[in-house]
């Protein structure tokens, strides 16, 4: 078991990696909590990934009074990640009698821990609440740093606040009941790490490359909280084209980035882990375009993707004029295209990349006008 503490907004808190860490959650409870929603997905429970913390809250008790749990469900994928969600869930919580003084806990994934901290956000101004990751993508990256939110029709996560957890459960068991497509695609998260400073994670117990990830996740959370020097927006990597993928190809089922009956990495969707791995691809051949990074580390970044399983070619078909739209209303863009691109210090923000340049590149690796 390895605790890796995050320091944000005026306090620490611990992220605990290893096997069996979620039957701890009652170490996280504050003494005063009368109430426990907990938040997940019915696709969670019936996998068994959260049997433990289900066993753990039901024998959970503060001496000298009662402690009630009540669970709270909600959709599945990013078609569920909406300001409708949210405020039906408050609605829930009002009903239960909640206050600012009891906890939520979101137990699942990347959607679920997006949610739930956005929740805690705002119901009554700010409850506390807890992750418990129950997918790899979670436990890299959606469930550490304290970023919330939800999707518009109009892009994903642009609706959001920064809230952080008392505690984040990263159980390294929950991950025996993904399916295979599932724990590849939370590679995609886990693959940039190793441009971000983790080291070469391949050949590395599981444990060990989640602990890794997460510390150096922790440590540029701790130094650039809100984004405000830039550092943070390194976490990113990859995450400018990867975000466009998944738009694009929920928009072009129909749905939209919100619409119905989508479930996240389904149909004509797109894993958010597989979207994040091609951008990373993508960002490393437009640095080499402009001169940042040679033809050696260009080709380590597709060696590296590809070693996980990943894809590294930007899907047939795809338009470049519709990639560079998502782009645009990416909310780390500004009103430039910005990418994150590695260069001789390493990945780093860079703004006002020009328009000719992405459009040139996307063309060059297959994409449509």
């Amino acid at each position: 078991m390895t605790t890796i503490a995050v320091t944000a907004a005026g306090r620490s808190y611990p992220v605990v990696v290893g096997e069996g860490v979620m039957a701890k959650v009652g170490d996280h409870v504050p003494p005063e909590t009368q109430t426990i929603a907990v938040l997940t997905q019915q696709a969670v429970m019936d996998s068994g990934a959260i049997d433990a913390l289900r066993q753990a809250l039901d024998s959970f008790e503060v001496p000298g009074r009662p402690v009630t749990c009540h669970w709270l469900l909600m959709g599945e994928g990013e078609s569920a990640k909406t300001l409708g969600t949210v405020g039906d869930l408050a609605g829930q919580m009002a009903r239960l009698g909640m206050h600012r003084g009891d906890l939520l806990v979101a137990a699942g994934g990347g959607v679920v821990t997006d949610v739930g901290g956005f929740l805690a956000s705002i119901y009554h101004r700010g409850i506390r609440f807890v992750n418990v990751a129950t997918t790899l993508l979670a436990q890299v990256d959606a469930a550490v740093g304290g970023k919330t939110g939800v999707n518009l029709p109009e892009g994903k996560n642009l609706a959001g606040t920064f809230w952080h957890p008392l505690a984040v459960l990263c159980d390294i068991r929950a991950l025996e009941s993904l399916p295979d497509a599932e724990c590849r695609s939370g590679m995609g998260e886990l693959a940039k790490y190793a441009f971000l400073g983790a080291g070469d994670l391949r050949g590395i117990p599981l444990e060990e490359q989640v602990a890794r990830a997460v510390a150096v996740k922790a440590e540029i959370v701790s130094s650039d909280e809100r984004e405000l020097s830039g550092r943070r927006m390194v976490l990113n990597y990859g995450h400018t084209l990867g975000h466009a993928l998944e738009g694009a190809a929920l928009a072009r089922s129909g749905e939209g980035v919100t619409g119905p009956g989508m479930r996240h990495g389904e149909g004509p969707g797109m894993r958010h882990g597989e979207g994040v791995a091609i951008g990373i691809v993508f960002a490393a051949r437009l640095a080499a375009h402009l001169a940042r990074i040679g033809d050696e580390r260009r080709a380590f970044h597709e060696d590296l993707i590809a070693s996980f399983g990943l894809p590294t070619e930007i899907p047939r078909g795809s338009s470049a004029s519709e990639l560079v739209t998502y782009m645009r209303r990416d909310k780390k863009a500004g009103r430039t295209l910005t990418f994150v691109l590695d260069g001789p210090q390493g990945p780093e923000a860079v703004g006002d990349v020009p328009e000719s340049v992405v459009m040139e590149v996307l063309l060059s690796v297959g994409c449509e006008p």
